[in-house]
């Protein structure tokens, strides 16, 4: 609280209180770490302040004047109260405890946040996770976030970013009934002539065009289909059921390429673009709780 709270007003005030409570400049100056000289002269500086003596001194004794008793009386609960406050505040600093509010796309929520619940429940009782999962690309502050989880292509430029995995890969993907009727693309541009389950980022009005890499630069292909949905586990099964080609990142769809359930389409100008990173507006001084949850998140190992 000392160091906190070192202006002089505080301080003399804080003297003044000291004095009055042990009637003794020696155990007052002792009580609070400072010469008694300097006490001596940040009372003499009050009184001054305030213009009417507050303490009585001789060489042997110290006595608070009829001023400095009723003016004792009013202002050392409000010392003591705000010594608690801040006594408070700094056990708050050393223990995580609070609300920290995070918005995560789906894709991160599964991969980084779910898994790390349940221990960090354990390690943190305090702490209140508020976490808002969806893929909206949303103002990370304007909205009162603590931090965010999403891909690196969204993140604001002022952000503190740190990578939570590899780059990732979206791929066109085709069930084998579909192909079998449609035939495949042999470019990217060939997809205005097929069927194709379209994927729109939430809160906008237009579907996401597709990506592809050729020649060192990106391009992109405005496909057509019969479904368009704001899901990307929507687009995913409706891609199984045949009713069109989609468009999805390579690491979900792995275990359906495998089983032949899905075949990978266009490869070759499919390519690797940041992955998933956790996001945070710069601070100087971070709240333990929002700590907590980030280094929980770059090693869920340590959470034991």
């Amino acid at each position: 609280m000392d160091q906190l709270l070192s202006g002089s007003d505080y301080n003399q005030l804080r003297a003044f209180v000291a004095v009055g409570e042990l009637l003794s400049f020696s155990r007052a100056a002792e009580a609070l770490g400072v010469s008694p000289s300097a006490l001596s002269q940040m009372v003499r500086g009050f009184e001054d302040r305030v213009g009417v003596r507050l303490l009585n001194r001789t060489t042997r004794s110290v006595a608070l004047t009829e001023a400095g008793e009723t003016l004792f009386e009013r202002v050392r609960p409000a010392v003591s109260e705000l010594g608690e406050a801040i006594g408070q505040v700094r056990r708050t600093r050393e223990r995580p405890a609070g609300t920290v509010r995070i918005h995560a796309f789906r894709s991160a929520a599964q991969a980084h946040v779910e898994p790390i619940l349940p221990r960090f429940a354990a390690a943190y009782p305090d702490v209140v996770l508020d976490i808002t999962v969806d893929d909206t690309v949303t103002d990370l502050v304007a909205a009162g976030y603590d931090a965010a989880i999403r891909i690196g292509e969204v993140i604001e430029r002022d952000m503190v970013a740190v990578r939570l995995g590899p780059e990732l890969r979206q791929i066109a993907v085709a069930s084998p009934a579909y192909l079998t009727v449609h035939g495949r693309p042999a470019h990217p541009r060939d997809l205005v002539h097929h069927a194709c389950v379209r994927w729109r980022w939430p809160g906008r009005s237009t579907p996401y065009a597709w990506e592809f890499f050729e020649d060192g630069a990106w391009f992109e292909v405005t496909v057509g289909g019969p479904l368009i949905v704001s899901d990307k586990e929507m687009a995913h099964r409706a891609a199984l059921q045949g009713i069109g080609i989609g468009f999805v990142v390579e690491d979900t769809v792995r275990e359906d390429i495998a089983a032949g359930r899905l075949v990978p389409l266009l490869e070759r100008w499919s390519a690797p673009f940041p992955g998933l990173f956790l996001c945070y507006p710069r601070q100087r001084q971070m709240a333990p709780a929002l700590r907590a949850f980030i280094d929980a998140v770059r090693r869920p190992d340590m959470l034991g």
